[in-house]
């Protein structure tokens, strides 16, 4: 069985790594073989990071390219897309991919949509709201991220399902400290740093009264204007992700309660808790089913981040109670050994269907 993977980015985007590519092994393993297609490379992705101009030819090529592959169609058996084909085009040009006649598979692990319905833009809003509606209207079946997502694709997909973001739990294991100094930490990208910026106050006097460090991995630019004593800035790469986990003693997940976070799906917490840290998160989407009470704590005001802050930096049984039980939870719940058959059974399932009975796309 051949599945072709549609992506908007190439690896270096976690969505890409975390939602589809870690997949690859496992898929092989039952006699799958996946064919990746990225929109944008890993060129685009770091330059979201320094900022870097990306030509708008370059981007062209990227969306001519893509739309040559549909007309061409793919030698595939069922087809598996991020989101959407096209960002920023009509909805016609996304609908090339019907063409092809196998089972389509749409994944969503962000609100999409609301980057249409929601647009400040009367224009956008004009010409693109309900796009991503009547996308997975004509799919064979939808995977989201978390229950948000899921309640918005079953009103159009009837087989929609959660398949939340995973890790490999025998890539993120605990590692033993070995520092002198307490490490608070966030990963993520320069587009959430945005989400840790309310709680920056608490942080720097954390730093400054005490002998802790924040440690903010893949702000990039974006949080260079933030900069206080005891922060520092780490630029993402993937082969120190894990270590860079690690090296944290207690992670982070701030989210600015607005709707676009609440589609969020927690992978942050699932990063730290895999790696046997406590997390401290806002209590905003599927924050609130990915942390439990015994794993971390729930900070919504500023003084309940400072409570929470002080609380784990005073109390190592405290950190490690937490880290003990988040670890057992990530492999039980949020592990690629958990959910890859999952995934497999869906993908053989629809291909074995298609054969027996041809579907209409809408």
């Amino acid at each position: 069985m051949r599945v072709t993977a549609f992506t908007k980015y190439d690896r270096e985007a976690a969505s890409t790594r975390q939602r589809f590519l870690q997949f690859g092994p496992s898929l092989a393993t039952a006699g799958i073989e996946l064919r990746h297609l990225p929109l944008l490379g890993n060129d685009y992705v770091r330059s979201l990071a320094t900022r870097e101009h990306w030509s708008r030819a370059a981007l062209f090529r990227s969306y001519a390219r893509r739309i040559v592959e549909l007309l061409r169609g793919p030698s595939t058996d069922l087809i598996w897309i991020h989101a959407e084909l096209f960002p920023y085009l009509p909805v016609v040009f996304d609908k090339l991919v019907f063409r092809s006649g196998v089972p389509i598979v749409y994944d969503c692990d962000d609100a999409v949509f609301l980057k249409y319905n929601d647009n400040r833009n009367p224009l956008v809003r004009l010409l693109f709201s309900g796009k991503v509606e009547k996308l997975i209207a004509g799919a064979d079946a939808v995977t989201c991220g978390n229950e948000y997502l899921k309640d918005f694709a079953a009103h159009y997909c009837a087989r929609t399902v959660i398949l939340p973001t995973v890790v490999d739990t025998d890539v993120y294991v605990p590692q033993p400290a070995s520092r002198k100094s307490l490490v608070i930490g966030w990963i993520g990208s320069p587009t959430s740093w945005h989400n840790v910026r309310p709680i920056l106050p608490v942080l720097r006097d954390v730093c400054a009264q005490t002998n802790a460090r924040f440690r903010a991995v893949g702000a990039g630019l974006e949080a260079e204007q933030d900069r206080f004593p005891g922060m520092e800035l780490v630029d993402w790469a993937e082969d120190r992700e894990v270590a860079e986990v690690q090296g944290f003693d207690i992670g982070i997940m701030p989210l600015v309660d607005a709707p676009f976070q609440r589609g969020k799906s927690g992978y942050k917490l699932i990063q730290y808790m895999a790696c046997g840290l406590p997390a401290i998160s806002s209590p905003v989407g599927a924050n609130t089913s990915v942390l439990t009470a015994d794993c971390g704590i729930f900070a919504d005001t500023e003084g309940e981040w400072r409570s929470a802050l002080t609380r784990l930096r005073e109390n190592e049984d405290l950190r490690k109670r937490y880290g003990r039980s988040g670890r057992e939870r990530a492999v039980a719940h949020y592990s690629l050994e958990a959910h890859a058959p999952r995934l497999i059974s869906l993908f053989k399932e629809l291909a074995e269907q298609r054969i027996r009975v041809p579907s209409t796309r809408r």
